[in-house]
């Protein structure tokens, strides 16, 4: 009779268990395309930041003109024509979730050297409650300036001459990091932070805060000489909102009394920047 006494208890403690794990798994129905589940929206004394103006992104390969890509990738649509065709359409990244970050990339060899263009878009979603979306961004990006060791601006505006004598680069953002969507790109949004020394000799374009780019912008300037040639990588980052935009485009030559320039990659990179912004992104 003891033995059946138990029964009852067993059977008690069993259903409790089930409801506990029924209760663990009903959350995860919020997570589907599309939907930012932030924190502080439910059981939090703090709530969530406002979302970002930016809900969704382009199609990154369509979203650059063939014309700007012919001209960044001098002889891209020379030759055969179904070659010249791919070229001009660009790789899509793999990304796992396209309303977060998508990419695409572009790559022209020629038996001088060769070029690439990267053109990276993350939409930044703030998981810290009371953080705005948009905040979230501007964090990510001064942490990538910071890291670029990119001179900060005058507190009262940002400027594309040279930097000002012993300006530090903007203080780092909190180092929480957002849950991403999955595996980032290829680091493509990872501005270059090799010693600036070798960039440019004219101060006009070092490395530095640009103006009238998004709410922020800078480029960096790399030069780099090897045993097998000599390459110059410019990146053009900047923040529209709660968007991120990062443009890398390199040119390696075997050549190297013939150095590619800074006014030629920056000049090229800033205009198509400046062509993607004014693209108002996605909705």
């Amino acid at each position: 009779m003891q033995r059946r006494a138990y029964a009852p208890v067993a059977a008690l403690a069993a259903a409790v268990l089930s409801a506990a794990l029924a209760g663990c798994g009903g959350g995860g129905g919020a997570g589907g395309k599309g939907i930012d589940a932030k924190a502080g929206q439910a059981g939090s004394a703090v709530p969530a930041g406002p979302p970002g103006k930016y809900h969704s992104l382009p199609e990154p390969c369509g979203y650059v003109s063939a014309e700007t890509v012919r001209r960044m990738l001098p002889g891209a649509g020379d030759g055969d024509e179904q070659e010249a065709e791919r070229l001009l359409r660009g790789t899509a990244a793999i990304t796992y979730d396209t309303d977060r970050r998508v990419g695409c990339r572009w790559k022209l060899e020629t038996p001088n050297g060769t070029r690439h263009l990267t053109v990276d878009f993350e939409r930044v979603v703030s998981y810290q409650p009371g953080v705005s979306d948009e905040a979230r961004a501007e964090q990510l990006y001064e942490r990538q300036a910071t890291a670029a060791r990119i001179p900060s601006a005058a507190p009262s505006a940002k400027s594309s001459g040279s930097p000002s004598p012993g300006a530090s680069a903007s203080a780092s953002a909190s180092s929480k990091s957002d849950p991403g969507p999955g595996p980032q790109l290829a680091e493509a949004s990872a501005a270059p932070s090799s010693a600036n020394a070798s960039a440019s000799a004219d101060p006009r374009l070092a490395p530095r805060v640009l103006d009238d780019l998004g709410d922020d912008a800078f480029v960096n300037d790399v030069l780099a000489t090897t045993s097998s040639g000599v390459h110059r990588d410019v990146t053009v980052v900047f923040r529209s909102s709660n968007v991120l935009v990062t443009i890398a485009y390199d040119q390696w030559t075997t050549d190297k009394q013939h150095v590619p320039t800074s006014q030629d990659l920056q000049g090229k990179a800033q205009g198509l920047a400046r062509e993607l912004d004014a693209g108002h992104f996605g909705n």
